[in-house]
């Protein structure tokens, strides 16, 4: 049988016995997604009023995840941080990722904190003490925390961004590849909000360029 793992504190009370408050945990939202920008979010808890039910914001529905945003920006300090799918195209993912973790860390009230634990391999550059934790999302407490954070956030921007471009259908696939995405995306081109680096985006503006090429020549 296979034990369920829970986040918890342990980490962060490690940190702070050595002296290292206040801790914050760093996660992102976004990285896979065809559009809209990479969001990253920086939350340090407070030890004596943590939400109930934290958790990896894959495993929670969107009302579960709404109503922990919510508290964690009643009783928790919160940063957020973006890189715009322009930045995303001219850094990489992985470095605009890296970028919207430090502003988020930079965009955090009050005291900056003297450790961050951050969800994955890699850590931004920070001016404090940092540490990657792979699955921290799951296993971490202030890791879970961000990552709600991070994820109603861009869910929230992805809604704004239809409004703006509702034939591409983002309040429902939050930019990620579905079919319906890809035919969308097929159908009408790529918005401004579109991240040209990714394959499927950089297929779409190249079949529209080979047919802009095609019929400009049969017309000479």
């Amino acid at each position: 049988m296979v034990q369920k793992v829970q986040a918890d504190f342990t980490r962060e009370e490690t940190l702070m016995a050595q002296g290292l408050a206040p801790v914050c945990g760093i996660d992102e939202a976004g990285r896979g997604p065809l559009a809209g920008p990479v969001v990253a979010a920086a939350v340090v808890l407070d030890v004596r009023c943590i939400p109930d039910g934290l958790a990896d914001s894959k495993k929670l529905g969107t009302a579960a995840r709404a109503r922990l945003a919510q508290e964690l920006r009643e009783v928790a300090r919160v940063g957020i941080g973006l890189a715009s799918a322009r930045e995303i195209d001219a850094l990489n993912i992985h470095h605009a990722t890296l970028l919207a973790m430090r502003r988020a860390f930079e965009a955090l009230p009050g005291t900056a904190p003297a450790a961050a634990l951050v969800d994955g391999r890699f850590c931004p550059t920070l001016p404090c003490k940092a540490q990657a934790v792979v699955k921290g999302d799951a296993t971490v407490l202030s890791i879970a925390a961000a990552s709600i954070i991070a994820k109603v956030e861009r869910d929230n921007l992805l809604l704004a961004l239809h409004e703006r471009f509702p034939q591409y259908g983002f309040a429902q696939h939050k930019g990620y590849p579905t079919k319906a995405h890809l035919e969308a995306l097929r159908q009408h081109g790529p918005c401004p909000e579109h991240r040209r680096s990714y394959r499927p985006v950089a297929e779409c503006l190249q079949a529209t360029e080979s047919l802009a090429v095609r019929s400009s020549t049969s017309r000479m």
